[in-house]
């Protein structure tokens, strides 16, 4: 069981889905949570019901992220958003705002967080990434590259962190029932020229051997176990909770 009396966790994209549960997750635990979210009412209410506190900010704005103040024991970098295109018609506005948000803010709060993990000598960074951070799908460049770029940056802090006793890995969730998911059920379907109950069964559920969507409780309780004493040498890992998919 994770024991985080006495440490403060910060959690990105807190309002709601994996973050709104990891943020729970960890308050069990015993962490004072930091919630962090651009969703204003949203991250005040999660902030409200662990008893930790909101901070509403623009992650895609790195100069907003670099003037926050963190002062964590944890870093949950969790927010994403997602466009759904062929190469030839994605927005370049939407690529830039998705690369800032996924892999340039949490670059961002990893620089200003490690120096005091390193000065306790303790410290866990645990990165949202997704199975397509291991894997690509069509229509979602942004997406995929930025997943993969999170990849790269989490070895790296592992790498840096790691004789000071702070670690660093990703977890690599398949589709999570989230409100992203949703949004990307209705992008496939128009993309796709299908029905979205054909999206959730011919296109997100194809690759996984468990057929079905997974829930952000799981992926809260294995970013609990990564705060454990127990994973202390589980450094530069990524962590597939995909039903099989990346076992083909």
């Amino acid at each position: 069981m994770a024991d985080l009396e006495g440490r403060t966790a910060a959690v990105t994209g807190a309002a709601s889905g994996i973050g709104a549960a990891c943020a729970r997750r960890l308050a069990a635990a015993g962490a004072a949570v930091v919630a962090i979210d651009i969703d204003d009412e949203g991250v005040e209410a999660i902030a409200d019901e662990v008893d930790g506190d909101p901070i509403v900010v623009d992650l895609s704005d790195a100069d907003a992220v670099a003037r926050l103040d963190l002062e964590v024991d944890v870093l949950v970098n969790n927010a994403g958003l997602q466009h759904v295109d062929p190469v030839q018609d994605f927005p370049l506005e939407r690529w830039e705002t998705i690369i800032a948000v996924m892999l340039t803010a949490p670059f961002v709060l990893a620089r200003q967080v490690v120096t005091g993990m390193y000065d306790r000598g303790w410290g866990r960074i645990i990165n949202i990434s997704s199975v397509h951070g291991l894997r690509a799908s069509p229509y979602k460049a942004a997406y995929v590259a930025a997943k993969h770029g999170l990849e790269g940056l989490s070895k790296v802090l592992a790498q840096e962190g790691g004789p000071h006793g702070v670690t660093s890995n990703c977890i690599n969730p398949a589709y999570v029932r989230t409100a992203l998911v949703e949004a990307q059920i209705a992008d496939q379907a128009r993309t796709h020229g299908i029905s979205e109950d054909r999206v959730v069964e011919e296109i997100m559920l194809t690759e996984p051997a468990v057929k079905r969507l997974i829930e952000p409780e799981e992926v809260a309780e294995l970013a609990a176990y990564l705060c454990t004493d127990a994973a202390g040498m589980v450094n530069g890992a990524s962590w597939t909770v995909d039903g099989g998919w990346t076992a083909r």
